[in-house]
Parts: C-alpha cells; structure tokens; sequence
C-alpha cells in the first residue's frame, strides 16, 4: 500500500463545513465525517463515493483512530484523529459508540 499525498480542500458532505486540505485531510474535522474515495490513502480510486460515518474512536493516547463505515457499501476504515479535530466532536463519537 502506498500513499499518494494529494492537497485538496472540499466541502464536507454532511455538515456542509469548508474543509482547507493539507495533504493528509481525509476527514471533516468539524463531524468527522469522511468520503468513501480510497482505496489506498491518497489513490482516489475507489468508485463507490458512500459517506464514511465516524462509527467509533479506537486507540490509546496519542494513538486514536476514527473508525468509519461507510453508508452506501459498508465498507470499515481506520483514520488517525487529528490535532484539528473538534475535540468535542471526537468525544461525542466515543460517547455514541459505547450507548450502542
């Protein structure tokens, strides 16, 4: 797998937040909402385009990871939390995932 860093920014596809890319940007760091464009990060190869819902965070400190499914094909894929996340949006994941 390799990476392919490409510099986009993009208007997230739930929240409507204008999302400035640095190159690893994968997610919106307002809702942590993602799109299903990877198949290796960076390609923008896969055809299917799903939302990806943050469905729960994972990790230690230091280490998170946003878990996404994505809503049209199910597919699951790990995200690295970021120091731009909204912190509150990070723990209202974590929060939802352990009500289920």
């Amino acid at each position: 797998m390799s990476f392919e860093r490409k510099i986009e920014d993009f208007t997230c596809g739930h929240c409507n937040h204008g999302v400035k890319g640095s190159g690893y940007t994968n997610h919106c760091p307002k809702c942590l909402y993602s799109r299903h464009v990877d198949i290796n990060p960076g390609d923008r190869a896969e055809s299917c385009g799903g939302m990806m819902e943050p469905i729960r965070i994972e990790g230690t400190v230091g280490k998170y990871r946003i878990i996404h499914r994505c809503a049209k094909c199910g597919a699951q894929k790990p995200n690295a939390v970021a120091d731009t996340d909204d912190p509150e949006a990070v723990i209202r994941c974590a929060q939802r995932a352990s009500d289920r």
